[in-house]
């Protein structure tokens, strides 16, 4: 019973100086400051669990036909998704390099998620990350998915490849940004 008391009067301890160390304002929001690593390691399970839970959307047939990929560069490049994670032969925007965390280098990245993940990653973004929702940015489920298309094809598309399949692309009035 003793054990029992000691180990509740810890949690206390240590929730009362995690309350104080975040909400005194001792935990620094700045874009320059790397994240204590418990807070990033703790962030990054959240997140990870967050897409594992709520990714469950079945793919469209089409996911993998190369009409589908190649609508998908020309969403990607239209909704501006280049501007922070590049795309062939298209570098990032600077001001890319200021968020934080970092935008992945999705070539490197497009193995380790299911159509499903990337789905609702670019469906309904990531809080605190500056991932935005691009349903809210006027995208249709079609589209997304067909990005999501896109990103997995993404680490054998040939630079001459996107420029073709983007080329047409043209800002739509719901796109976040303007070319």
């Amino acid at each position: 019973m003793r054990v029992l008391s000691v180990i509740g009067a810890l949690a206390i301890v240590v929730g009362i100086g995690c309350a104080v160390f975040f909400f005194g304002g001792f935990y620094s929001v700045a874009g320059t400051t790397e994240d204590p690593a418990a807070v990033s390691w703790a962030l990054t399970r959240v997140r990870t669990a967050s897409i594992n839970r709520h990714a469950n959307a079945t793919p469209p047939a089409s996911i993998g036909d190369a009409a589908t990929v190649q609508a998908g560069a020309k969403a990607y490049a239209t909704f501006g998704c280049a501007n922070c994670h590049g795309a062939p032969g298209v570098k990032w925007q600077k001001f890319s390099e200021g968020l934080h965390p970092d935008p992945p280098d999705l070539k490197e990245i497009a193995d380790e998620l299911s159509p499903a993940q990337l789905f609702w990653i670019i469906k309904h973004g990531i809080n605190m990350t500056g991932m935005p929702s691009f349903e809210q940015a006027g995208a249709k489920d079609d589209e997304i998915w067909a990005i999501a298309a896109f990103v997995k094809k993404l680490p054998s598309v040939s630079e001459t490849d996107y420029k073709t399949w983007s080329a047409s692309s043209e800002p739509t009035a719901a796109s976040p940004v303007k070319q």
